[in-house]
């Protein structure tokens, strides 16, 4: 029998932005087929009697009314009685994040779950790019502060970035004048960081990849605000339409056929000036909703039609 009713898990609705959100993009498009949304938060999933249960609520989402969302109706859900479940919340990579994976794999078996929650555990958004590690700008990974000071002193100027951390938070612009116990504070607070040799065209903006069940599906460029080096949308940068040099092209093919092998449906890469930046998105892919106000294209429909 075929179920329809699509199980979201995200942030609470009241904390999304309808302007730009993916979850409610993916969720209205759903809709319009006849589907019913069921929506709940990651720390509402419990195991019952062998069975996956979400204590959340029926939802319908609208977007031409000031209040984009109506909760229809409260209850438990068993998720296996879904016909697919959509993990949608926000990073960061934490402990209750890799606690619903593994209650999420419990239900795979009778439910699809994008992405495959067994998959995005084993893949770290920023360690998955050392597989393209030739493509990227030059990056390590590491806690120990006389590598990073050495690896300063190599470029002059460089980005640091929590290995765990999201959004464009927590990113650090050091050069050869940043005092030595600025980095060691943001160790002792993060641990490992990514560390990469600063590209200064970043002021030009990135491009966002939009990557469907192993395709390039679309693109976006998000242009820093001025002082800024953070493209992240929520951090005030501006999209525009753009499209991919052949090399970008070839490179995010490359990625998108990894992701598609290791299991992972929907996922969203970044470049800057050719370069990939090394944040494989796909504990929570956004853009959709971006990309179809500049482009008219929707791929909420491709990201369905693919289920």
């Amino acid at each position: 029998m075929t179920n329809k009713i699509i199980a979201i898990q995200g942030n609470h609705p009241s904390k999304l932005n309808p302007v730009s959100d993916t979850s409610i993009f993916l969720a209205y498009e759903i809709q319009s087929k006849n589907y019913k949304i069921f929506y709940y938060e990651p720390r509402d999933l419990s195991i019952i009697n062998s069975k996956v249960i979400a204590s959340g609520f029926f939802i319908k989402f609208d977007y031409s009314k000031k209040k984009f969302f109506k909760i229809l109706k409260k209850q438990k859900f068993n998720l296996a009685k879904s016909k697919f479940i959509l993990i949608r919340q926000d990073p960061p990579f934490n402990l209750e994040y890799i606690s619903t994976t593994f209650l999420l794999d419990k239900v795979i078996r009778k439910t699809k779950v994008i992405n495959n929650p067994t998959s995005i555990r084993n893949i770290s958004e920023k360690f998955y790019s050392m597989n393209f590690v030739k493509y990227m700008v030059d990056t390590i990974f590491t806690k120990d502060i006389a590598i990073i000071l050495k690896f300063i002193k190599k470029y002059k100027i460089a980005v640091i970035k929590p290995v765990h951390s999201y959004g464009g938070n927590d990113i650090s612009l050091v050069d050869l004048k940043t005092k030595k116990k600025i980095i060691q504070k943001i160790l002792n607070k993060h641990g490992h960081i990514m560390c990469q040799k600063f590209l200064k065209n970043i002021k030009y903006g990135d491009k966002r990849v939009f990557i469907i069940n192993g395709k390039i599906c679309g693109a976006i460029s998000r242009v820093p605000k001025k002082g800024s080096i953070l493209s992240n949308m929520s951090k005030g940068a501006k999209p525009k339409l753009i499209n991919l040099t052949s090399k970008e092209n070839k490179i995010s093919k490359i990625v998108a056929n990894k992701l598609k092998s290791d299991g992972v449906y929907f996922a969203g890469i970044d470049f800057i000036d050719g370069k990939l930046n090394g944040d494989i998105n796909v504990t929570s892919p956004t853009g959709l909703k971006t990309y179809y106000d500049l482009s008219k294209i929707n791929l909420a429909k491709t990201f369905w039609k693919g289920l």
